[in-house]
C-alpha cells in the first residue's frame, strides 16, 4: 500500500528561539532587511556580520547561509538563513519553495532535526502552511530503485516556530494542512517514478485503489469487461496493443452532510507506458514516458488529502488507466473508434491517445453525477511549446469556471494559464469518415486537444489542466531536485474547499 515515507505530525513550536530543542534553527531573510539580521550576531559570534560582510550571504531567493550558534543559552547548535529575495516580489510559493530548498539542504548535510521560524510577514496560515508543504516535499526521495549508493537518511523532526501564541491554533491548522497536502504530493512522486514494468496497468489500479480505501472512500475497479460493456471504444483501442488489460478507476468521497450538489469530478489520464504506438515516439527521452500516468496519481493523491481534511463536496475521482503499445492488436492509424458517448473518432496518430481515454472517463465522470468537471493530463508536447517547463496549460468553459480554477491555482502554487478555445479551431478535428478526428496536427495542437476534450463533457462546467510540460523538472533547482514535480495536486485539493457555480 502507498503510504507517505515519512509520516510523522508537522510539530508547531511557540515561544522565544532560545527554547526551540532542534538541530538546525531556520530563519528567512529579505535581499533589503539584511540589517534585520543583527540580532543573531551575538548568538552567532560575529558568523552573520561576517558572510553579510563578506557578501557570502545576501538575500537571494533560496541562498543559505549555515553557521554554529555559540552562545549556550540557545537549544539549537546551528542556524540558517535563508534567502527570501526581494520583498516586494514575496509570495507563498517562494516560502514553500524556500522551506524546501533548506530541507534538501538538511538532509544532504544528515541534519535529523529542523524547525522553521514563522516570523512577520510569513507567520500567517497561509505562509505556515505553504512552510510546511515545502519541508514536507523536501522528504521526497528520487533514487526508490538505488541499492549501491541510496542515502536513506531522513529527517526526523520538522517543525514551525511561531512567537506569537494567539497565532499558534491557526498556525496547527494550517500546519497540519500543509503536511497532510505534502505528504500525498510525495506519493504521486513515488507512483510517477515507478518504471513502466514495475507500474503496470493492473498494479496501479490496485495501488490507486488502496491509496483511496485507506482514506475510507468507496473504490470501484472496472476491468475490460466491464469497460467494454460501457461502450468505451476508446479506451479499449488504446489498450488493445498492451499485454496489459485496462482498469477504470472510479474513487467516491461522500461526506456526512454534504450538499447533493455540486459534485466535482477530476478526472486523471493513467497512460502506464507510452511508446506512441504505432505512430512510435522517438527513442530520445522515451523513458520518460513512465509519467504519462501523472495526473491520473494526482487525482488519487488528491481525493485522499481532501478525505483526511474533510473536504465539504462530495467529489468523485474517474481515473483511466491503460498502456500505449505496440503490439499485434494495436490500434492502426485510420482506424474509427466509437465512444462511450457513442461519437465516433478517427484515429490519425495514436501518439494521440491521452484524449481518447479521457474522453470516456469524462462522458463516465457525467454519467456517474458529477456537475462539474476538472481533467489533469500529460497530454501535449505542444503546451510546452508554447508555455514551457514553468507554467500548467489551462482550458475550458465557460470562463467564470476556468477563472475560478486559475485564481485557486495561483493561491495553491500551481502556476497555469487560460489558452483560448475559439470555435475556428475545430474546424481542425472535421473527419471525412466519423464525427472528428483524434489530432487536429502540430498547430496549435494543445487548443484542439483541449476541444477533442470539450466533446464529451456533456456541456458541464469543465476546465482542463495540460501539464506536460510542468510534472517533470528535466534539472534539479535548489528546492526541488529533477524528476516528478506533483503538478496540480494543491489545484485540485483546494478546488474541494471553495464555492463554485
Amino acid at each position: 500500500m502507498d503510504v507517505p515515507e515519512q509520516s510523522k505530525q508537522m510539530d508547531v513550536l511557540e515561544g522565544d528561539f532560545k527554547t526551540v530543542d532542534t538541530d538546525l534553527l531556520v530563519i528567512g531573510a529579505f535581499e533589503e532587511r539584511l540589517g534585520a539580521l543583527s540580532i543573531w550576531s551575538q548568538p552567532t559570534a560575529g558568523e552573520i556580520d561576517r558572510g553579510i560582510a563578506t557578501k557570502e550571504f545576501t538575500g537571494k531567493a533560496y541562498e543559505l547561509f549555515l553557521t554554529p550558534i555559540t552562545n549556550d543559552g540557545y537549544r539549537a547548535r546551528r542556524l540558517a538563513v535563508v534567502g527570501l529575495g526581494s520583498s516586494g516580489d514575496f509570495s507563498v510559493e517562494r516560502a514553500r519553495r524556500a522551506a524546501s530548498a533548506v530541507g534538501l539542504h538538511a538532509r544532504q548535510r544528515k541534519i535529523s532535526r529542523l524547525a522553521f521560524a514563522a516570523e512577520p510577514p510569513i507567520d500567517t496560515p497561509d505562509m505556515v502552511q505553504a512552510i510546511a508543504e515545502g519541508l514536507t516535499l523536501a522528504e521526497f526521495d528520487p533514487g526508490q530503485y538505488k541499492t549501491l549508493e541510496r542515502d536513506t537518511f531522513a529527517i526526523q523532526s520538522l517543525g514551525v516556530i511561531v512567537k506569537d501564541p494567539a497565532r499558534a491554533i491557526a498556525a496547527r491548522a494550517a500546519a497540519h494542512r500543509g503536511r497532510v497536502i505534502g505528504e500525498w504530493c510525495n506519493v504521486a512522486r513515488r507512483l510517477d517514478n515507478e518504471p513502466g514494468n514495475s507500474l503496470t496497468t493492473t498494479v496501479f489500479a490496485d495501488r490507486v485503489a488502496d491509496i483511496a480505501r485507506g482514506g475510507g472512500m468507496a473504490v470501484e475497479i472496472l476491468d475490460e469487461r466491464a469497460i467494454a460493456k460501457l461502450g468505451m471504444g476508446m479506451l479499449i483501442g488504446v489498450a488493445q496493443g498492451s499485454h496489459h488489460p485496462p482498469r477504470l478507476v472510479v474513487i467516491r468521497y461522500e461526506p456526512a452532510g454534504a450538499p447533493v450538489s455540486p459534485v466535482l469530478g477530476l478526472v486523471g489520464k493513467g497512460i502506464t507506458f507510452d511508446t506512441g504506438g504505432i505512430s512510435m515516439k522517438p527513442a530520445a527521452d522515451m523513458d520518460r514516458m513512465k509519467d504519462d500516468m501523472a495526473g491520473a496519481a494526482a487525482v488519487a493523491a488528491a481525493m485522499r488529502a481532501i478525505a483526511e481534511l474533510g473536504g465539504p463536496v462530495r467529489v468523485i475521482g474517474v481515473i483511466p488507466i491503460a498502456e500505449n503499445m505496440p503490439g499485434g492488436g494495436a490500434l492502426r492509424p485510420g482506424d474509427v473508434l466509437k465512444s462511450a458517448s457513442g461519437k465516433t473518432v478517427e484515429v490519425l496518430n495514436t501518439d494521440a491517445e491521452g484524449r481518447l481515454v479521457l474522453g470516456d472517463a469524462l462522458w463516465y465522470a457525467h454519467q456517474q453525477g458529477a456537475t462539474h468537471l476538472v481533467d489533469i493530463a500529460t497530454l501535449t508536447g505542444a503546451v510546452s511549446v508554447a508555455l514551457g517547463r514553468i507554467t500548467s496549460g489551462l482550458f475550458g468553459a465557460p470562463e467564470a469556471f476556468v477563472e475560478h480554477v486559475r485564481a485557486v491555482a495561483n493561491r495553491a502554487g500551481d502556476r497555469c494559464w487560460p489558452l483560448p478555445m475559439f470555435p475556428e479551431y475545430r474546424d481542425q478535428l472535421r473527419s471525412d469518415i466519423a464525427d472528428m478526428v483524434n489530432t487536429g496536427g502540430r498547430v496549435a495542437g494543445a487548443i484542439t486537444a483541449a476541444l477533442f476534450l470539450q466533446e464529451f463533457t456533456a456541456g458541464l462546467p469543465w476546465a482542463h489542466l495540460d501539464i506536460a510540460g510542468t510534472a517533470w523538472a528535466d534539472e534539479s533547482k535548489p528546492f526541488m531536485p529533477k524528476g516528478p514535480t506533483a503538478a496540480g495536486i494543491r489545484t485540485l485539493v483546494e478546488l474541494a474547499f471553495t464555492e463554485f457555480r
